[in-house]
């Protein structure tokens, strides 16, 4: 068992409004039932039987609910890689930590939607080379929200005496966050660069596998496995009664934090419902 259970919301930001949206993260601000609130990053629905359906731009978004919050910590469930260079996502990542006053948490996976990739025209590399982009790009994020100047020279992304400045206001960055379950690559990238990883799953039995399967990673790259927070989410639609038991076998296995992961339209009522139930039996 891990120490105490942290909650925080993942709001699918497509599908609804923008108003509903903004209000219900202002809600879940005021009250303290939630440490953290994510969003995803796609530019089409994902999950859904069509893909015309409106979706907000996730960094943007992040951004205006920096401003239209004061408490909870924030971020991308995960930023797709493939999107936008690591050195320019550094730079985002910097202004927005200081814009929130230290409250941005870096998420970031090696993307897997291919029809947004082929209907923009952005690149889809193969499974293997997106691995080795991401791996870099967590280096690339590394060196330039750490180091007063920065060169990288790896295979998809070069750096040469590159600022990025004002540095964030988190000693010594922001957590990087990176998303997925691969045993062999994403694992091994978790046990290398990341200070939290998040299981995409929902079995508590395979988490426990794969927790085991990253400390055997940590264990090779001489990694403490105690410095890297887990979590998992909880799906709608949300059963009480199933939820509390689902956290609680999550915990068990080794989550330290559970996301609740709402749909248009999002009650925050019913969030803050969830939360005081499945607090009030875990702890």
């Amino acid at each position: 068992m891990t120490g105490r259970l942290r909650l925080t919301f993942k709001t699918q930001p497509q599908n609804g409004s923008w108003a509903d949206l903004e209000s219900c993260w202002r809600e879940l601000d005021e009250s303290d039932e939630f440490e953290a609130g994510w969003l995803f990053d796609h530019f089409y629905p994902i999950l859904e039987p069509t893909v015309d359906g409106p979706c907000f731009e996730g960094w943007s978004a992040l951004s205006y609910l920096a401003g239209a919050t004061r408490r909870l910590r924030l971020g991308l469930m995960v930023s797709g890689n493939t999107y936008r260079h690591p050195a320019v996502l550094a730079n985002m990542c910097a202004t927005l930590d200081v814009a929130s006053r230290g409250r941005l948490l870096i998420g970031i996976g090696a993307a897997w939607n291919q029809a947004e990739h082929d209907a923009y025209g952005i690149p889809f590399p193969p499974l293997k080379i997106r691995m080795d982009m991401l791996e870099e790009a967590c280096q690339v994020l590394d060196t330039l929200l750490t180091r007063s100047v920065s060169s990288f020279s790896g295979a998809h992304y070069q750096l040469r005496e590159a600022y990025c400045e004002p540095k964030p206001l988190q000693h010594p960055r922001p957590p990087i966050v990176i998303g997925g379950a691969g045993e062999r690559r994403t694992l091994n990238i978790v046990a290398r660069y990341a200070d939290h990883w998040n299981y995409p799953g929902r079995d508590p039995l395979e988490l426990r596998r794969k927790r085991d399967v990253l400390e055997r990673h940590c264990a090779a790259v001489g990694r403490n496995p105690e410095e890297i927070e887990i979590s998992a989410h909880l799906f709608e639609p949300f059963d009480e009664v199933q939820s509390i038991r689902l956290a609680a076998a999550l915990h068990e296995a080794g989550c330290d934090e559970v996301i609740l992961y709402a749909k248009a339209p999002y009650d925050a009522a019913r969030l803050r419902s969830l939360a005081t139930h499945i607090r009030g039996e875990i702890g």
